[in-house]
Order: structure tokens, then sequence, then C-alpha cells
């Protein structure tokens, strides 16, 4: 039963997290009449007030990762087991895509759909690693369960527009977005980068924490507060 909840949780805050930065950009490039700049901005607002909203409704049921990244790091941690962080990964995989469908929906349009944008290079690579090294230090080091939902928030919202890739940090957003010919869309081809930027910006992260935050981890295994984590877009 605490299974089932906790990846319902994982599920529904992974479709609805999706969903709107999906269905946020739709909306903005329809009424920012051809400017990227009010656009993005659009998008941003609507990103930065649903995973504060998310992680503060989910967070006590799930810890609220929305990201198979940050599911892994929990792993390699020993602060969950692998074969929940694998159907943690699994769920937030089906959710995000199933999130991007019901934005088509939303607005009507065709459900299945592909990418176009073209996001390639490694400057958009770069950004990437540094989105999601980031994200996952907001998520280790924060000391209290219930600043994440802001912490994690604030970043993405910084990383949105300081990232040249605008901060997608998230492999399970990255393929959600490459079935949508939306503002937010991405090409199929180009997520392999991506994923791969995400994947390792992580590891980097889980490596610099480790000494940045070492007071913490050593409290923890005294049997102090319990600092579950938390994700991202």
């Amino acid at each position: 039963m605490i299974a089932a909840r906790k990846l319902t949780a994982e599920a529904l805050g992974s479709v609805l997290l999706a969903a709107t930065v999906v269905g946020s950009g739709i909306m903005a490039e329809r009424l920012s009449g051809g400017n990227a700049a009010i656009a993005l901005l659009a998008n941003t607002g609507a990103t930065v007030a649903v995973l504060a909203a998310l992680m503060a409704l989910l967070g006590p049921i799930s810890g609220a990762h929305f990201n198979p990244a940050v599911s892994a790091v929990m792993a390699l941690q020993r602060r969950m087991p692998y074969s929940e962080a694998s159907a943690y990964a699994l769920v937030q995989f089906v959710g995000c895509c199933a999130g991007a469908w019901l934005a088509h929906a939303m607005f009507g349009l065709p459900l299945l759909q592909i990418g176009t944008h073209v996001r390639a290079g490694p400057a958009q690579w770069l950004g990437e690693f540094v989105a999601t090294s980031g994200l996952l230090l907001v998520v280790l080091g924060h000391e209290r369960p219930r600043d994440a939902p802001w912490m994690v928030a604030a970043w993405i919202g910084a990383a949105y527009w300081f990232t040249s890739s605008t901060s997608f940090a998230n492999p399970a957003i990255t393929v959600a977005r490459s079935l949508t010919n939306s503002f937010s869309g991405i090409r199929p081809v180009d997520v392999p980068g991506f994923v791969g930027a995400q994947l390792l910006g992580a590891l980097a992260a889980l490596t610099l924490s480790r000494p940045l935050f070492a007071a913490r981890a050593a409290a923890r295994a005294g049997g102090g507060e319990d600092f579950r984590a938390t994700t991202s877009k």
C-alpha cells in the first residue's frame, strides 16, 4: 500500500509537471505574438509555480522526485532501494509522456507529434550539465525538507534563463518534450545528448556533495532528520 501511494504520487506529479511545461509553452506561444522572450518568461513562471506546489503537496508522500536523475542519485546514496528507484523512473517516464499528450488534448492539438526544435551541440550540452548538477546540489544540500519546494523551483526558474539549453534537467521531461512540436519541444535525435549531459551532471553533483555536505550525511547516519530529496522540471 505504501509503495502504491508513492508510485501514484510520482506518476501524478510527473503528469502534471510535463503538462505544465508543454501546455504553458503552447499558451505562451499563442499569446506572445512571436516574442520569444515573453513566451519563455511565461513558460518559466508556470513551471516554477507548479514545481513548488507539486513538491509541497506530494513531497511528504514520495519525496516528489519527478525526475529519474534524482531517483538514481538517491539510490546511489543508499537513501532508497534500487528496485524502488527503478519503479520511480518507470512511472516518471510514463507520466511525463502522458503529460505532454494531456497538454495537446487540452489545447485541441493532435495527440501524437514529434518535436522539430533543434537543440544540439556542446554549448547546449554544457547548459544541461550545469542545470542538472545545480539541481542535484540543491536536492542533496537543502537542510530542511520544507525548503526544497522553493529552492528547487528557484533554481529551475533561474536556469531557464542563464543556461543555453533553458534547463530541461530531467531525462523524463526531455523524452516527453520530444513528443511535442510546440514551443517546448526538442528533436528526438537531440534527446541522447541532453540525457547524457544530465546524467553526467547528476554524477558530478553527487561527487561534489560528499565533501560539501559531509556533516549532514553524518547527522543522517546518526539518526538525525531524514533528508528525502525532491526534484525538477
